[in-house]
């Protein structure tokens, strides 16, 4: 996709575009080949699995309440106004445990695969499947923690 000029409004999302993601609002708001930008709203108690992205540096911009990052055993809590850098090929875990909804940005850059991940993840009920889709999409996600 070419980026056009133009404004995308409040509350909107590129041609109306709005994602449910596991229980987690996405709405795109920027998309060309060279990155991604998207609105997020993560309930209080969700989260995104420890990933990988091979070809993408990623970060989160927080607008309200609080997202806790995993790097492997380092944990750092993000807040409003602090910007979270997530680095291509390195693990990366987010969960919201503050009791609140956190509000955010997301990037990518470049976009790769992600528009159609997302996409394809819209409205899916299926973990199983969210790990498949998003290794076909350039999303890896860790196995679990053996006990």
């Amino acid at each position: 996709m070419t980026l056009t000029p133009g404004i995308t409004a409040k509350g909107e999302g590129i041609e109306g575009t709005k994602w449910n993601i596991l229980g987690q609002t996405y709405i795109p708001k920027l998309y060309s080949e060279n990155a991604m930008i998207w609105h997020a709203l993560l309930p209080a108690e969700s989260f995104v699995p420890p990933h990988i992205h091979p070809t993408q540096d990623e970060w989160i911009t927080m607008l309200d309440g609080e997202l806790e990052l995993a790097f492997g055993d380092e944990i750092l809590t993000a807040r409003a106004g602090d910007t979270v850098r997530m680095p291509m090929g390195i693990a990366h875990g987010i969960t919201n445990k503050s009791g609140k909804d956190a509000n955010c940005f997301f990037g990518v850059a470049p976009s790769r695969k992600l528009f159609d991940l997302f996409e394809a993840l819209h409205d899916l009920g299926d973990p199983d499947e969210v790990v498949r889709l998003s290794a076909l999409h350039e999303v890896n996600f860790l196995p679990p923690p053996s006990e």
